[in-house]
């Protein structure tokens, strides 16, 4: 593999926006509190600052808690190759950071989804998950498509995938947690993986039916990504 793409987030004042943009509010459980309120972001250290925080001071804005996140889309799409994130989580009641990949271009799930890193409220494990229109509309059980690993909950991680024309490979730290392989089956839809590219999310989320409700005496709650690297395959 050769290192082809980084972002060490050395900027001062703000990321990179030729890379990166605030991902807009939604009306989803994951995108329903993002907001492009600078207190939400900050650049610390090298390192980027993504917060859920209680929203005094957006009175436009009638959500109770408002959250930060940037994707690539648009501006950086992934291939085949190693993702790697290195952040450190830190922990609150209903707290939902996430890494993940969408695919550029194509209408979710027919495109997948690729979940790198998904961690709930303080818990010691991280989720590794794979969706599409196989496991999403028909609810198709195998092959396997989620596992957890351990993390450590005080200190940075290193969340990976790689991306195979028949497999997708996840590791936590270098462990390796699961693989989802590309099988034969009739069904549609199984690994539309090595059809497209795939951009990436860094978000930190609040609430929603996963989680659970927020505790606002948790709040601000951060993390902090460290920097991204994607290394293609030779």
């Amino acid at each position: 593999m050769a290192l082809s793409w980084e972002e060490n987030f050395d900027q001062k004042g703000s990321f990179d926006t030729t890379r990166w943009s605030k991902i807009p509010r939604g009306g989803s459980d994951w995108n329903r509190h993002m907001s492009d309120f600078d207190s939400c972001y900050a650049m610390r250290d090298g390192k980027l600052v993504l917060r859920g925080i209680m929203n005094n001071s957006v009175p436009g804005d009638t959500a109770r808690y408002i959250t930060g996140g940037v994707y690539t889309k648009d501006k950086v799409a992934f291939g085949f190759g190693r993702l790697e994130i290195h952040a450190k989580l830190n922990g609150a009641r209903g707290a939902w950071p996430a890494f993940w990949l969408l695919s550029q271009g194509m209408k979710w799930p027919d495109g997948g989804e690729i979940d790198i890193m998904e961690r709930l409220n303080s818990d010691s494990i991280a989720y590794q998950t794979v969706h599409s229109h196989y496991t999403y509309n028909l609810k198709m059980k195998e092959p396997k498509q989620g596992a957890t690993g351990r993390i450590n909950p005080n200190d940075f991680n290193t969340y990976a995938v790689e991306l195979h024309p028949d497999s997708l490979v996840f590791f936590i730290n270098n462990n390796k947690t699961f693989a989802y392989p590309r099988i034969q089956t009739d069904k549609e839809g199984q690994f539309p993986f090595d059809k497209y590219k795939y951009y990436l999310l860094l978000d930190m989320q609040l609430g929603g039916s996963w989680v659970g409700r927020v505790y606002t005496e948790d709040l601000p709650v951060e993390m902090e990504i460290d920097w991204v690297r994607f290394y293609e395959f030779k």
